[in-house]
């Protein structure tokens, strides 16, 4: 009886790596939430000109990230064992790689401008571009083409076909947890930054 309640969807195709699901997708949970953190504090920089305020714009878009990293790594392994290779001609895959890229844009545009304050009002702008382009390139494009990725493309999404009550009771908890992980680390950052802030101050 016990062990029924916790036994995975055995899918063909998927099989035991639906046990993924808890991994790869909650990586892009914590991705969108810091990345719309990020915009956030952006946003707040151009009405107020806050260094801290660019500072938590900023290092929730780094550590943002890190975890696209590993959404897209995780993503690559999940593919390889579900579609055969590492990587496909997907929109939603590509889109995934090109908000990568934009957003590390974002981080080399910020270490090319020595002026601090002209930095962060520049950063500011280009961000809530790059959060736009990221939203239509995971989000709007792939759901309006052809795409193996579920959810896009007339594929079912996981919590239609196999995202049932007993994953479910791993997949949310694990997703919240991610969450409160990736939070917690963008709180350390700008804990850092602000520390190296005051000392050079200090110095100065």
């Amino acid at each position: 009886m016990g062990r029924d309640k916790f036994e995975i969807p055995f899918k063909n195709i998927l099989y035991e790596t639906i046990r993924n699901l808890n991994f790869h997708v909650t990586m892009w949970f914590v991705l969108l939430i810091l990345m719309t953190i990020s915009l956030v504090y952006s946003v707040k920089y151009l009405n107020g000109d806050n260094q801290l305020i660019d500072i938590k714009a900023s290092q929730a878009a780094k550590v943002g990230l890190y975890f696209a990293l590993l959404g897209i790594i995780s993503g690559s392994i999940w593919a390889k064992y579900t579609w055969g290779a590492w990587w496909v001609k997907d929109p939603k895959l590509n889109g995934a790689a090109l908000s990568f890229l934009v957003y590390l844009a974002y981080l080399v545009l910020r270490q090319s401008i020595p002026d601090d304050e002209k930095k962060a009002r520049i950063s500011a702008v280009y961000n809530i571009f790059a959060y736009v382009l990221m939203i239509v390139f995971i989000q709007v494009l792939p759901r309006l083409t052809d795409s193996l990725h579920p959810g896009n493309g007339g594929n079912p999404a996981f919590s239609q076909y196999d995202l049932d009550n007993n994953l479910k009771m791993i997949f949310y908890p694990a997703a919240l947890g991610w969450i409160l992980i990736g939070i917690w680390i963008w709180t350390i950052k700008v804990r850092i930054q602000k520390i190296e802030l005051h000392t050079d101050n200090e110095e100065l």
